[in-house]
């Protein structure tokens, strides 16, 4: 058996870490439980040993694992609103091991939902998608990408059945650091002459000295990671630079969610204190 092309098909390291955290917060953190997400731990099917990871601690990892559950749950109520809208359209920008379509497919099946990442990313998921016996319905389209090639996403997306003269939900977590500034301002132009009525919501790093002091040694331990493991951060915001860069390309009401914020949705009175991180913002804007 030629194993070549199953071994060329592996997904991005972050994408699975961070499958993996939204698992430990269901098996780690008291209830209730902000995301209850078990599907990416099947996905990856880590070896036994996974928990003793040096990024897997259950207590040095604790408040980034509920920064990325919280960043999660917030852009799932944003789909189940919009959807309750009308909406009939989302892309998921850099899908990594995104689980909401097998989560919550009472929602997703309303929809045409477009996962955008990485060729060996993407044929990796629809593997072990089938492997575990997960179908992928017709309003499901994995989109292969190949950015270092210099493939356009956006031709992609049309390629694979989007439709850009009806509105969508289009979501980027945990992306703009990756990307040059100029990049990102491209990718804003592009959603900017999406539909009317179409939303973004997209994340993005904070300067250091803007970083709770808590918070620092975590964002410089995942800043090592990131340039060690070959993709490193090198691009971070301000809250003003990234609402000014989204009004230049043309996006409207535009607004500031600070992930702070997100502490107050999701984690207020629970009996373990916990909460997220700072440093991850969301800018949100409609076209």
């Amino acid at each position: 058996m030629n194993t070549e092309g199953i071994e060329a098909e592996t997904p991005d390291s972050t994408a699975v870490r961070v499958a993996l955290w939204r698992a430990m917060h269901v098996d780690v953190d008291l209830p209730p439980h902000v995301l209850e997400d078990k599907i990416g731990l099947r996905l990856v099917a880590p070896d036994e040993g996974w928990r003793q990871r040096p990024d897997m601690d259950p207590n040095a990892t604790r408040s980034f694992r509920a920064a990325i559950v919280a960043r999660a749950r917030f852009v799932e109520d944003l789909v189940t609103e919009q959807a309750a809208h009308g909406v009939g359209q989302y892309v998921i920008l850099g899908a990594g091991l995104d689980t909401f379509a097998q989560r919550r497919p009472d929602i997703a099946a309303r929809l045409r939902v477009f996962e955008i990442d990485q060729p060996n990313t993407q044929a990796w998921k629809r593997r072990r998608l089938l492997e575990l016996g997960h179908t992928i319905p017709d309003w499901l389209r994995l989109v292969p990408v190949d950015f270092e090639a210099g493939q356009s996403w956006w031709q992609q997306l049309v390629a694979a059945g989007f439709d850009p003269n009806r509105p969508a939900v289009v979501v980027s977590t945990g992306v703009t650091m990756y990307l040059t500034k100029e990049a990102t301002a491209a990718t804003l132009r592009q959603i900017a002459e999406l539909a009317t009525g179409s939303t973004l919501a997209m994340t993005f790093l904070l300067p250091a000295e803007l970083v709770d002091e808590t918070d620092r040694p975590g964002l410089r331990a995942s800043e090592e990671g990131a340039r060690t493991s070959g993709t490193p951060f090198i691009s971070f915001y301000t809250p003003k630079e990234m609402l000014t860069l989204a009004s230049k390309t043309g996006l409207k009401e535009v607004r500031h969610v600070p992930g702070t914020s997100l502490a107050e949705y999701y984690f207020t009175n629970r009996p373990d204190g916990l909460r997220p991180s700072s440093g991850e913002d969301f800018l949100l804007a409609t076209t």
